[in-house]
């Protein structure tokens, strides 16, 4: 029996993978519509039906865990570990709040994609060293002290193996300069639904464990070493993370 299912998943992977590409075109261009009148809430609203959608046609189930954890009044730094695409609609599904997420530049200028992701309010970071660098992340942290929370994946890229990767420093600055607390997100299993350099998806049970907030900032109000709130988060993310996406210890 499992290898009959096994062989329906391999079949139909290319055709899950198809319909999230196809849906992503129509619920990005009506998101530009919309979006261009009515602001940018609408499009994170749309963007949350096709994660759902893409969930469900790729037969990806996801417990969720800490939900409540989630502050409904203040702007927060959403920090997750990342090894999968699917990372993105898993977190729409997990997070019930409005938020953005944190993108690199480049991205921006791809079609239907970088203007879909302007209108909804994903705010571009420059990952160059220097004075660039540094203003965007200022403007990034204008843009949370406005009152919209923002999501980060800190190991700067997808891990080809599944497992957690050190940790790059520009989250942490970002939350720094915005003085706002880092919610840590632990997601095992997405490895399985559509690794780095994979094309199709496959199904699979994906569990995301919301830890947590973690202060920026002591009791004084001074601001923490920034290598310090790094390491809370690393070993915050690590802890609720299952074995097969735990990091090897060298």
């Amino acid at each position: 029996m499992c290898k009959i299912i096994n062989i329906l998943a391999t079949i139909w992977a290319p055709f899950g993978t198809v319909i999230v590409v196809i849906s992503y075109i129509f619920f990005a261009t009506i998101a530009i519509i919309i979006g261009s009148v009515a602001g940018s809430d609408i499009p994170h609203s749309l963007a949350r039906i096709w994660a759902f959608l893409s969930l469900l046609v790729c037969g990806v189930r996801v417990k969720i865990y800490g939900q409540e954890k989630i502050p409904r009044d203040k702007a927060v730094v959403f920090a997750a570990n990342h090894c999968s695409q699917f990372d993105i609609p898993i977190a729409y599904k997990a997070i019930p709040v409005q938020f953005r997420f944190l993108v690199k530049q480049e991205l921006f200028k791809v079609p239907i994609l970088g203007l879909a992701m302007k209108i909804a309010g994903y705010i571009p970071i420059d990952r160059s060293k220097g004075r660039k660098a540094l203003k965007s992340l200022n403007e990034a942290a204008k843009r949370i002290n406005s009152g919209v929370s923002v999501l980060i994946f800190p190991e700067g890229t997808r891990s080809k193996d599944g497992r957690l990767q050190p940790l790059k420093v520009g989250g942490i600055i970002l939350a720094i300069k915005a003085k706002v607390p880092i919610i840590p997100i632990s997601i095992s299993g997405s490895h399985k639904v559509l690794p780095k350099g994979a094309w199709f998806a496959k199904p699979a049970k994906v569990k995301v464990v919301i830890g947590d907030p973690i202060e920026v900032l002591d009791k004084e109000g001074r601001a923490r070493e920034k290598d310090d709130v790094m390491s809370e988060l690393y070993e915050a993310i690590k802890k609720e993370l299952d074995p097969e996406n735990q990091p090897i210890n060298k």
